[in-house]
């Protein structure tokens, strides 16, 4: 797929988002680099909110996507000391409709906003809630467009910080892919005080040359989609959890629905939800690097296996396992927390996505063809709140 002719993605509809999923890796190396050169703002910015306080709340919060990337920062970063900040991850979905539930008059705290475009009703209505319902607010703004009305709002504010991320990470097409995966990356590298500057560089290197590894091998995933499935799965613990829903959005926005999705903890899995498969359903799971961890998604991913109850079933994993059931694996040695396998993961998805689109003859790069569903939402009634 990476390597067909431009004019023939073009026809089909899908030349924007299989472009914009390849450029990750090199999106990866221009976010590092973003955050080098904004490291003492941010360092500051930190510093002016935290300094004297007993505690500081930083709540993740975003739509649709943009929620998803708070939902894995905070498992990655929830047990993570930095300084006095005490991390929750929050839609603003669940922010704008619910503010009295999630907002203390009384505690300082900083939103962290992760938007693409920065012109959702929810990004811009959750500011306004957080400013009047709050004290002591301040707002940290992680997005992708420049001239949004996220960043514009809140550039010369004295109690905000926006971060830009590369201009190209603002995909074109419908999906979110490198957005999605530079502001999660943003946030590790600000966040994430366990590791030095070094180690983490070395991550992102470990994680670029990942993604790459993908782009060369996508004719062993275009085998797997090959298969005759109308349903997929998505299963995975810890910070693979959230991601799991992220990569069924891929294909559910992608394919207009035409092919079904369901996600779940591999261990939550059998609770109910694996009701869901049956012969022409492909089960995936994010399998992780921790040791026991990894046996639960082992597990399931052979419970399934033998129950012979599903077309595929397949682990996405760092090394090889060497089970029954079958495997895309990177076959890489060296040591990786799972927070930045995120970043490959979710690129097998997002090309699954693309892959699925175009097997149901639909446009990757515009898949509502009923125009229902945008790529910047809209429809939303915002109401006053006193």
């Amino acid at each position: 797929m990476f390597n067909t002719d431009k004019n023939i993605l073009k026809d089909k509809g899908a030349l924007i988002t299989v472009e914009e999923v390849a450029q990750q890796p090199k999106l990866w190396e221009e976010t590092l680099e973003i955050y080098k050169s904004n490291e003492d703002r941010i360092e500051k910015f930190i510093d002016k909110l935290s300094n004297g306080k007993e505690k500081v709340r930083v709540i993740f919060t975003g739509a649709g996507t943009s929620a998803y990337v708070g939902d894995i920062a905070f498992k990655h970063l929830a047990l993570k000391k930095n300084r006095n900040l005490v991390f929750e991850s929050i839609a603003t979905t669940d922010i704008v409709s619910n503010p009295y539930l999630f907002f203390g008059k009384d505690t300082t705290t900083v939103l962290v906003s992760f938007a693409r475009s920065g012109n959702s009703p929810e990004s811009i209505q959750a500011v306004n809630l957080a400013n009047q319902l709050v004290d002591d607010i301040y707002h940290l703004a992680i997005t992708c467009a420049k001239e949004g009305k996220l960043a514009t709002d809140l550039k010369d504010k004295d109690n905000a910080l926006v971060l830009l991320m590369p201009e190209k990470s603002n995909d074109k097409g419908f999906a979110m892919t490198g957005s999605f995966t530079c502001m999660l990356l943003t946030s590790l590298l600000i966040f994430d005080n366990s590791l030095d500057l070094d180690k983490k560089e070395k991550n992102i290197d470990l994680a670029i040359k990942m993604g790459r590894n993908i782009i060369d091998r996508d004719e062993e995933i275009q085998k797997i989609v090959d298969l005759d499935f109308n349903r997929v799965v998505y299963l995975g613990s810890g910070v693979f959890n959230p991601l799991t829903r992220e990569a069924q959005l891929k294909i559910l926005e992608l394919t207009a629905g035409d092919i079904t999705t369901c996600f779940d903890s591999s261990m939550g899995f059998r609770h109910g939800p694996k009701s869901f498969v049956n012969e022409k359903t492909l089960v995936f799971d994010f399998v992780s690097t921790n040791d026991y961890t990894r046996k639960y998604d082992i597990d399931i991913l052979n419970e399934i296996y033998e129950n012979k109850i599903a077309v595929n079933t397949v682990a996405i994993t760092k090394d090889s396992l060497n089970e029954q059931f079958s495997e895309f694996s990177f076959n890489e040695k060296e040591e990786l927390e799972d927070v930045y396998l995120v970043f490959p993961y979710i690129m097998i998805a997002q090309t699954i996505a693309i892959m699925a689109s175009l097997k149901v003859n639909n446009k990757p790069d515009t898949p509502s063809a009923t125009g229902t569903v945008n790529r910047v939402v809209k429809g939303v009634i915002i109401h006053p709140y006193k």
